[in-house]
């Protein structure tokens, strides 16, 4: 495999609507500084940039939640985000924003080219209106029912309890988040981006000249390419944002998917003046880290846009990961179910190589993967205090025991010598190779590998007994060691920097180029070393008991808000209640709907009729334990399609706070058609 000399990497812009936690380092961050890392101490032209996503309704919904403006919204996250960062050595040559001055002025004129290229459609749609906030609402603003899972809270273009993907108008009973009140249906004009047009030259470029690109990746590229691509709109109805740079456009900015990616242009623009040989040189290799949530827009969407403006490079690839689950649930911010970077330094000061270790070996790369706090102490103890520590402690333990912290002459190198050089030389090549494909755990295997070969030598040749015989061949052994020391260090540093740079201030000596792994003459005898300290510190079962209750203490604060403001809907009449005919009914049939999770076809008589109604209970009750169960069931709800089944009716369910649900039912038997009052 060629690799070129020059490099432009992106990572994801992060939403500046709140902090950053593990899911998010382990799915694109700590990735991509060790793709970066690596590419510097290989002496590659690379630049890395990233910034603050401040645009979109989550930000607006922030701002609206937290009764401020959104611009303090994103002034307060983008300083938690950015030190976070800093604090684990996430090292961007810049990590800018997209409120800034030089962001607005690109994403401008990229619109500016495309429009006046004739690049979009102005089409007039109906979208939902707020009559009382006199505003059109994004799909945010609205929520709903849902019509898979019952779900009331579920947004306008996702249900988060079933993780359905939903228009706005498929909600049941939709209304504003901003007044409570139903919207309306109101004619707006917004530019689109002609997806179709680009198919042919997308399936070509991806399906065709892209088939070594991660499997899930390629895999969504074409279900979304097979499906067939429709324009999509690059505007708003909203007040922050970019604004559209047209004519009669006010009110209206450009959406957050078309302003976001511009981000890594504006933000190399700020970062040299020679951000065009990165953009517009073909000798220049565009490489994307993303989350899995992000695939669609990276890999269909920017390229699209980046063909049709015609002066930019194309992504050579776009290494997307899974998603990292949290002690086997969903990380979930509005649950608080999530270890935030912020707070974990307060309780593991100094461990950031700790967890950028435990991420990386535990990382989502092919799929959905879990951390827990147990497999973080026994990663800790088991490996990096038991191996890596205990190796770099040994050998510098031992120089200052035997030779007061100086470097020993060697010998002439014996076979288990040589052969120790060589197993390094070997595990920094399949390091490289790991790294430039992408595949991070499995160099991080290797890099342990190094350090175990470190430990086997000398718990083999054992120079502490050793140095009572044959002192000779101990000077040899400990400077082997050494060598072997420095090695570690350097090829360390695009994993744990922090303990790379420990190592290297203990030797006394500036980092090593990648090439000068393996190499056997790096510390000359009579180089003095400094006294060495612990590199890592065994965690105690009382510190994981900690993280374990304070995790499930305050995510039960936080549902128990949540329900409680759950509880505080609007006002109805009792009028408007006696609208709802509830009876009881008796589940007489059940079974799984095919290619679905979640629901479930039930058979049910109502005492007035024998009908259909499909729920979203499948991950509580297997279909045929609830046959003969009564039920809660809402008789005059409208009729709707659910994946192909006509649905006449919803069963009333009980949800707790952790999200199980119950059926509603009689405390004893009750004929069917009994009405609930």
């Amino acid at each position: 495999m060629i690799h070129p000399e020059r490099y432009l990497v992106t990572s994801a812009l992060p939403y500046a609507n709140g902090p950053v936690h593990i899911g998010h380092l382990a799915g694109v961050y700590i990735p991509s500084d060790i793709f970066v890392r690596f590419l510097r101490l290989t002496r590659k032209d690379v630049v890395w940039v990233c910034g603050s996503d401040e645009h979109g309704v989550p930000i607006t919904l922030k701002a609206l939640k937290e009764g401020i403006s959104p611009q303090q919204v994103v002034d307060k996250y983008h300083g938690i985000i950015k030190k976070s960062f800093e604090d684990f050595g996430i090292s961007f040559d810049i990590y800018s924003r997209t409120s800034n001055k030089t962001h607005y002025e690109t994403v401008s004129q990229f619109f500016k080219t495309l429009y006046d290229n004739n690049k979009f459609i102005e089409k007039t749609t109906e979208q939902y209106f707020d009559p009382e906030a006199n505003r059109f609402l994004a799909d945010r603003y609205i929520t709903g029912t849902c019509p898979h899972c019952g779900n009331e809270n579920a947004y306008g273009d996702q249900c988060e309890k079933c993780g359905t993907t939903l228009n706005a108008t498929d909600l049941i009973n939709p209304k504003s988040t901003i007044s409570g009140t139903q919207p309306v249906m109101k004619a707006t004009k917004h530019w689109y981006l002609p997806l179709d047009k680009n198919e042919a030259f997308l399936r070509q470029w991806i399906l065709d000249e892209h088939k070594e690109w991660k499997s899930n990746v390629y895999g969504q590229c074409k279900s979304w390419i097979d499906a067939g691509l429709q324009a999509r709109a690059v505007s708003r109805d909203l007040e922050w944002g970019v604004p559209v740079p047209v004519e009669n456009a006010d009110g209206k900015v450009l959406y957050v998917w078309f302003d976001a990616p511009i981000g890594y242009i504006s933000a190399t623009k700020e970062l040299t003046p020679d951000w065009e040989k990165y953009w517009k040189d073909k000798n220049t290799k565009l490489i994307h880290f993303i989350g899995k949530d992000n695939i669609v827009f990276h890999c269909i969407i920017f390229p699209a846009m980046l063909k049709e403006e015609g002066s930019y490079i194309l992504p050579d690839n776009v290494p997307a990961n899974e998603f990292l689950n949290l002690e086997g649930n969903k990380i979930s911010t509005s649950r608080n179910w999530a270890v935030w970077l912020h707070e974990y330094l307060i309780d593991f000061p100094q461990m950031q190589d700790v967890l950028r270790y435990v991420l990386t070996a535990n990382a989502p790369e092919t799929k959905d993967n879990d951390f827990t706090w147990k497999d973080f102490q026994t990663r800790n103890n088991s490996e990096l205090v038991a191996i890596y520590g205990n190796f770099i402690n040994r050998a510098l333990v031992l120089t200052h025991k035997f030779y007061n912290g100086t470097v020993p002459a060697a010998g002439e190198l014996n076979e288990t010598d040589k052969a120790a050089f060589t197993e390094i030389s070997k595990l920094r090549g399949l390091i490289e190779e790991n790294i430039l494909n992408y595949r991070f755990r499995d160099a991080l295997k290797e890099f342990m590998n190094m350090a175990r070969t470190g430990n086997k030598y000398l718990a083999e040749l054992e120079p502490w007994k050793l140095v009572k015989t044959d002192p000779k061949r101990t000077e040899t052994i400990m400077y082997t060691a050494l060598q072997i020391t420095v090695s570690l260090a350097a090829a360390g540093m695009p994993f744990m920097p922090f303990t790379s740079e420990k190592i290297y201030g203990f030797l006394n000596i500036k980092p090593l180029d990648w090439t000068e792994i393996g190499n056997s003459d790096i510390l000359h005898a009579g180089h003095q070393i400094k006294k060495a300290e612990l590199l890592f510190s065994k965690i105690e079962d009382s510190q994981i008991e900690y993280q374990i209750q304070k995790l499930s203490k305050s995510k039960k604060e936080n549902e128990a808000a949540n329900m409680k403001t759950e509880l505080q809907k609007n006002e109805i009449s009792f009028e408007e209640f006696q609208k709802m005919d509830i009876r009881i009914g008796t589940i007489t049939a059940a079974e799984k709907v095919p290619k679905t999770k979640k629901l479930l076809k039930l058979t049910i008589d109502t005492g007035i009729d024998t009908r259909t109604v499909v729920s979203g209970i499948a991950e509580y009750y297997e279909p045929e334990l609830i046959i003969g169960q009564q039920v809660s069931i809402l008789v005059n709800l409208a009729p709707r399609n659910i994946k192909g089944i006509e649905s006449h009716g919803m069963i009333l369910m009980a949800e707790n706070s952790n999200g199980i649900l119950a059926f509603v039912q009689p405390d004893k038997k009750t004929e069917n058609g009994a009405g609930v009052k």
